[in-house]
C-alpha cells in the first residue's frame, strides 16, 4: 500500500528459508503466527543495561523509592493472616469486585464515569492489549497506530498477524488530518480497519500529549469510519502540571476500550492492570481472560485494593509526579547542555520518556554497541515502528536513574554522538544544522519526513 503519512508492515512467513541451518528442530511445526513473535529490543537491552557501570536511559522502570515499603510489608502480612484462605485461592476471571469499584474511582479523576461490571482486571495492561487484539483481529486485519508506537503493542499486533499502518504525529500528538487521509485511502482500497491504538497522554515513546482540541476530532473521525478506539493510558495521572487530561473514554464510552495500569502509579511488579470496555465487548474480554489465565492472581489484586483503601494513594501519585518532573528537568537540561547541533527532542509534560532525533547520517541502532561500550544505553527508534523506520531516533527514559546519573548518561551519549559525527565529517555524509526541541516533522518522528 502507498498511504499518505503511513507505511505498511513487512510480511514474514513461518516457512521462510533460514539464512543458515536451523538450530530449532521444531521450526516447521510452528503456526504461521509464530513468525510474528520477535524479541523486544527493550528486553534484549536489560542484561547489559542492568550492569551497575552502565547508565541506562533505556528501560521504563518506575522509581519505587517513594513507596512506604515498611507499611506495605505490614499490610501484606496482615492480609495473608486475615484473608489468606481467600486471596491465595482462585478468583474471578473478571477480577475482585472491590478492586473494580476502586478502579472506577481512579478513572473518575480523568472524567470517566463507569460501572464496575464493565471493568476486567488483567495481569498488567499488556494482557488487556493482547486480549483486545485476540478478540478483534484476524490475520491480515488492519490496525492503526501512531508513528512511532509502543513496542509492546507492535509485538502483540505482529503476533496476531495484524497489519499495522502508522499515522503521523507532531508535537501535539496524533494528527487528525493524517488519520483522515489514511482511513480514506484504506476505505478506497476496500480495507477495513479494526481499531486505532493510541496513547494520548505522555506518549510512549514520543513523550507528547494529544492536544485536547484534537481529541473530539479524532473520535469523530473514527466514529464516521466505524473504527474502534483502543486508548492505552498508563501515564495519565503522571502529568507534571496541575491539570489531568480528560480521557477519550470520558466523552465516547460506546466506541472506546480504555486500558489502565497500576504499574506506573503503584508497583509494576504486582502486574495489575485493567480494561474498561463497552458491555458487549466486556463479555468477550472475560472469555479471553478465562482462556489465557483462568483468572488473574487474586493475591496481587488484594494487595493493590488494600493499598488504595488504607493509604493516601493520591498523595503517593503526587510524590511520583514530583520525582519524575525533577528527572525530566535533569534530562532536558543535560540535552541542552551536551548534545551536538542537529539534535532535536521532545519536552514531555508528564510520563517517562523523551524522543530524540539525531543528525542525518547517524543510525541509532548501529551506534548502540558503541554507546554501551561507553557505558550508556538507550532504545533505538526502529523498535517503535512496524516497518523498520526510525533509524535517526531513540527513546530516552528518565524515570529510573537519579538526576545525577541522568546528567552523566547524557554526557556519555553526547560524546558517542560527537564521535559518530566526526566519522561522518571525515568519510562523507551531511549533518542537519540547528538544534531545537521537537519531533522530526509533520508526520514524524520518522526519518523519511525529517
Amino acid at each position: 500500500m502507498n498511504l499518505p503519512g503511513a507505511q505498511p508492515t513487512r510480511q514474514h512467513h513461518a516457512g521462510d528459508a533460514p539464512t543458515g541451518r536451523s538450530l530449532d528442530p521444531h521450526r516447521q511445526r510452528y503456526a504461521q503466527r509464530a513468525a510474528g513473535m520477535r524479541a523486544s529490543e527493550v528486553r534484549a537491552l536489560f542484561a547489559v543495561a542492568s550492569r551497575p557501570e552502565v547508565v541506562s536511559l533505556a528501560g521504563g522502570m518506575p522509581n519505587l523509592a517513594a513507596l512506604p515499603l515498611d507499611a506495605l510489608a505490614e499490610d501484606v502480612a496482615r492480609l495473608v493472616a486475615a484473608e489468606g484462605q481467600t486471596v491465595l485461592q482462585y478468583g474471578s476471571a473478571q477480577g475482585l469486585p472491590a478492586l473494580r469499584e476502586q478502579i472506577c474511582e481512579v478513572m473518575s479523576l480523568e472524567g470517566i464515569s463507569a460501572h464496575p461490571d464493565d471493568v476486567v482486571v488483567t495481569v498488567g495492561s499488556q494482557m488487556a492489549l493482547d486480549m483486545v487484539t485476540r478478540v478483534f483481529c484476524d490475520p491480515g486485519d488492519v490496525v492503526l497506530a501512531e508513528a512511532p508506537s509502543y513496542v509492546g503493542a507492535l509485538s502483540t499486533f505482529s503476533a496476531y498477524q495484524a497489519e499495522v499502518v502508522h499515522v503521523g504525529m507532531d508535537d501535539e500528538g496524533l494528527v487528525p488530518e493524517a488519520l483522515r487521509q489514511v482511513l480514506g485511502a484504506l476505505s478506497a482500497q476496500g480495507r477495513r480497519v479494526k481499531f486505532l491504538y493510541t496513547i494520548p497522554n505522555f506518549h510512549n515513546p514520543a513523550g507528547v500529549t494529544l492536544a485536547e482540541r484534537r481529541r473530539a476530532e479524532v473520535l469523530e473521525i473514527c466514529a464516521r469510519h466505524d473504527v474502534l478506539v483502543v486508548e492505552d493510558n498508563p501515564y495519565g495521572l503522571l502529568g507534571f502540571g496541575d491539570q489531568t487530561h480528560p480521557a477519550l473514554r470520558s466523552t465516547e464510552p460506546d466506541n472506546v476500550v480504555y486500558l489502565g495500569s497500576f504499574s506506573k502509579t503503584f508497583a509494576s511488579g504486582l502486574r495489575v492492570g485493567w480494561a474498561l470496555a463497552p458491555h458487549a465487548v466486556r463479555e468477550k474480554l472475560v472469555l479471553a481472560a478465562e482462556s489465557a489465565t483462568l483468572c488473574p492472581p487474586a493475591f496481587t489484586q488484594a494487595v493493590v485494593s488494600r493499598f488504595l483503601a488504607r493509604h493516601d494513594w493520591r498523595g503517593q501519585v503526587k510524590q511520583f509526579r514530583a520525582a519524575y518532573r525533577e528527572r525530566r528537568d535533569a534530562m532536558v537540561s543535560a540535552l541542552e547542555q551536551h548534545l551536538p547541533a542537529g539534535c532535536r527532542w521532545t519536552r514531555p509534560d508528564g510520563g517517562f520518556y523523551v524522543w530524540l532525533t539525531v543528525p542525518e547520517g547517524v543510525d541509532t541502532r548501529a551506534m548502540l554497541p558503541r554507546a554501551v561500550t561507553e557505558r550508556v544505553a538507550y532504545v533505538p527508534g526502529a523498535a517503535f515502528y512496524a516497518d523498520g523506520l526510525g533509524s535517526r531516533q531513540m527513546r530516552l527514559s528518565y524515570c529510573y536513574p537519579t538526576p545525577e546519573r541522568i546528567q552523566e548518561g547524557v554526557r556519555r551519549l553526547a560524546a558517542v554522538l560527537e564521535g559518530e559525527l566526526d566519522v561522518l565529517r571525515t568519510f562523507g555524509g551531511r549533518g542537519s544544522p540547528g538544534r531545537h526541541p521537537g519531533l522530526a516533522g509533520p508526520h514524524s518522528p520518522s526519518p523519511d519526513t525529517a
